[in-house]
C-alpha cells in the first residue's frame, strides 16, 4: 500500500492519470451520443435495400448507393451512385430498371458513379 500512496504523491502521475480519465470519458460520451457508425447514421428503407440489391446483380456494376424521396408512401424521385464500369450503357440500364422498380418517370432518377 505504501509503494501506491507514494506513487499517487507524484504529481506528474496525478496528471497523467487525471488525463487517462478525461479521455475514457470522451470516448464514452462519442460512443453513447454519436454512436459507433462512420456514417450520418441514415437508416436504409425497405425500397431502397430492394432496389441497391437489384442494381448491384446487374451486370457491370459493383456496388451502389441508393436514396430515395417519398411523399406519403410514394416515390417521387431516387439518386443512385455505383461503382464499377462506367459508361453510357451502365447508366441506362440502371436508370431503367430504377424507373421501373419504383413506378417513377425516368427523368426523377438521378445515376451517379461513385468515387473509387
Amino acid at each position: 500500500m505504501k509503494p501506491l500512496k507514494t506513487l499517487l504523491a507524484d504529481r506528474r502521475v496525478r496528471a497523467v492519470l487525471l488525463l487517462l480519465a478525461a479521455l475514457l470519458l470522451l470516448m464514452a460520451v462519442k460512443l453513447v451520443f454519436f454512436g459507433d457508425t462512420a456514417d450520418s447514421g441514415y437508416e436504409e428503407t425497405a425500397s431502397e435495400r430492394r432496389l441497391r440489391t437489384l442494381i448491384c446483380r446487374m451486370e457491370d456494376v459493383e456496388a451502389c448507393t441508393v436514396m430515395i424521396t417519398e411523399e406519403g408512401d410514394q416515390a417521387v424521385s431516387a439518386v443512385i451512385l455505383f461503382t464499377g464500369t462506367d459508361g453510357i450503357l451502365v447508366r441506362s440500364r440502371i436508370l431503367s430498371v430504377a424507373a421501373s422498380a419504383l413506378g417513377i418517370p425516368a427523368s426523377s432518377v438521378q445515376v451517379y458513379p461513385a468515387e473509387k
